[in-house]
């Protein structure tokens, strides 16, 4: 997902810029054929599965391992020269980067397949600004970025570094940004033609029957096969596991002994991951907008959480603009307002706003006043508008963006093969139709445009998904005992956790559960009665208090402690704090996260 820190970056951008795994089936023989008591043979083959993934993983850890020290020594030898403390040939970037002058660029490579550590290479590009040093301010090291997804880039990060409210950490770090293995141009994933998904408009029920369902059944079989068909062998290889084996050996290659992290919401359960796994690795690290990482809710059952969430940020839309209804003239009550929306649903079914908007494009327009409240002034003044008789606005602000669509389908598809790739999921559509049609029931405003987005992974064409990481469990330990959060990361340092309270794509729970995992050195930071998703990086002062000592001292204020929300957005325009922001074009690249 994008944060408000991808809102600073962008805004500061515009002023210079227009803008496989083998298959287990080789040991199905390998099954007890002598009579009597003992395991089945299902159960042999499941054992046999599962130890010659471990051993699999554990092959992956030892080269991504070695990778890593290959990185640190080049670095030292870098540093030894002159050259820099690190093993990266940073370079003016690519235009196609789009990123100006402090930023600078490198490539990193990495194995594809870390198992095979001399085998195939794959290129992440990485971008950074040096620390400036600003005020005799100390170097603290570098602080990469994770704006999460998976799906999404960071190359933007370090552009951060020119505004007021990065000045003093800017000083001290180096700002690190880079794309993680198939975004970007880092060994980029795509499922599908992209302008399959560029011509609107699409028309989407609100209440899905039998033979729509069976038509998306048909359509996610489909985009599996792309991802297969596209990435063939690679498929298996973007994982949550190889990122962190990416960001380790990064680490390294910027010649730190020690990662110093920013991640939001998919990029907290990734910085989670890493500290369970490498915690004498971990010097600071900031998780934002935290996903729930107890592995039994890894990947499918966070999904289902997000639909009783997103219905109450889209109350709390609704809510607001009725206490706005002198201006908006949507209703005085949400219900009311929910009424005006089904007007303008209706409306666009028939005949599509700007003629590209039909009721798809809409739920996805609206999806976004469900993460980030400083879009409700503008989405509100589009339904207005509408509805006096000006499909303008809406058609402006829904439309889909041709020039963009690679981009959206790019991340569509590496988050896909991330979530896919990392867990088991449903394989039976009956499991899938039941679950989300009694969420529906309560909370239909996201339930099947949610589960039509994750439902390819039901049909996954990778013979064996990975075992989440039991995050909080004994480190160097994969696919621990479901919830065991006993043993703690030995020596990992104090951690910063954030999260709004009624944050609908990463509910306020897996922030608890993650604090909980992480043990009594992680220290939460809660936006109460707030709910955009991402809150570090210009949204609330209060927050950003606390990140900035805690990057630069080291420490926390307590165990757990609450700020008050941030102003909510001012009616017709946005508020200066929100007028900062946001990019709406960035966030429109990005599918629904976690």
């Amino acid at each position: 997902m994008l944060t408000p820190l991808a809102r600073c970056a962008v805004a500061a951008a515009v002023l210079s810029l227009t803008l496989c795994i083998p298959s287990p089936h080789a040991h199905a023989h390998a099954t007890a054929t002598t009579p009597g008591p003992g395991p089945a043979p299902a159960a042999v083959r499941t054992a046999v599965r599962g130890a010659a993934s471990a051993a699999r993983t554990a092959a992956a850890d030892a080269g991504a391992e070695l990778v890593a020290r290959r990185a640190a020594k080049a670095a030292g030898a870098a540093a030894g020269a002159g050259a820099g403390a690190d093993a990266l040939d940073f370079r003016s970037c690519p235009a196609v980067e789009e990123l100006f002058s402090p930023v600078r660029c490198a490539t990193l490579r990495v194995p594809l397949d870390y198992a095979r550590p001399d085998g195939p290479q794959i290129s992440l590009t990485v971008s950074r600004v040096p620390a400036t040093r600003h005020g005799g301010a100390a170097r603290q090291g570098a602080l990469v970025y994770n704006p999460g997804g998976p799906g999404a880039s960071g190359m933007f990060f370090p552009l951060v570094s020119g505004l007021p409210e990065w000045e003093r950490i800017g000083a001290a770090y180096d700002l690190v940004g880079y794309a993680p293995r198939g975004v970007g141009r880092s060994a980029p994933l795509s499922c599908e033609d992209p302008a399959a998904r560029t011509k609107g408009p699409t028309q989407v029920p609100a209440e899905p029957s039998a033979a729509y369902k069976q038509r998306r059944v048909a359509e996610a079989r489909a985009y599996a096969r792309g991802c297969a068909e596209r990435a063939g062998a690679a498929l298996p290889y973007y994982t949550t596991l190889d990122n962190v084996r990416d960001l380790h050996v990064l680490r390294a290659a910027l010649g730190e002994e020690k990662l110093s992290f920013l991640g939001a919401s998919y990029g907290t359960y990734l910085g989670a991951v890493y500290a369970t796994l490498h915690p004498g690795h971990v010097r600071r690290m900031v998780l934002d907008s935290a996903v729930d990482p107890d592995p039994r809710r890894i990947w499918y059952v966070n999904n289902l959480d997000q639909s009783p969430g997103f219905e109450r940020r889209w109350y709390d839309f609704r809510a607001w603009a009725a206490r706005h209804h002198a201006a908006y003239r949507l209703g005085a009550t949400p219900e009311a307002v929910q009424a005006s929306y089904e007007r303008v649903r209706e409306a666009v079914a028939r005949t599509p706003a700007g003629g590209a908007v039909g009721t798809g494009e809409l739920q996805a327009a609206f999806l976004q006043a469900a993460y980030y409240d400083d879009v409700w002034p503008e989405r509100a003044a589009a339904l207005s508008a509408f509805l006096a008789g000006d499909p303008g606005p809406l058609a402006e602000q829904a439309r889909p963006d041709p020039e963009s669509a690679a981009a959206r389908e790019n991340a569509r598809a590496v988050y896909t093969a991330v979530l896919c790739n990392d867990a088991s999921w449903p394989a039976q559509w009956e499991t899938w139709d039941r679950d989300n049609s009694e969420l529906a029931r309560r909370a239909p405003f996201e339930t099947w445009a949610n589960a039509f987005l994750n439902l390819p992974c039901a049909y996954w064409p990778v013979g064996e998904r990975q075992q989440p990481v039991a995050v909080g469990g004994m480190p160097g330990t994969v696919g621990g005992l479901p919830g065991n959060a006993g043993a703690r990361p030995a020596a990992l340092p104090r951690t910063l956790i954030v999260a709004a309270e009624r944050d609908g794509a990463t509910p306020y729970p897996g922030a608890l559960e993650l604090q909980r995992r992480l043990g009594t050195e992680a220290a939460l930071v809660t936006e109460g009665g707030a709910g955009s998703h991402g809150v570090v990086g210009g949204r609330n002062d209060c927050v950003d208090r606390h990140v900035e000592r805690y990057l630069l001292t080291g420490d926390t204020s307590g165990w757990r402690v609450t700020c008050a929300p941030h102003p909510e957005p001012a009616p017709v325009s946005l508020d200066d704090r929100a007028a900062r922001g946001p990019g709406k074009v960035p966030r429109a690249l990005l599918p629904p996260v976690v």
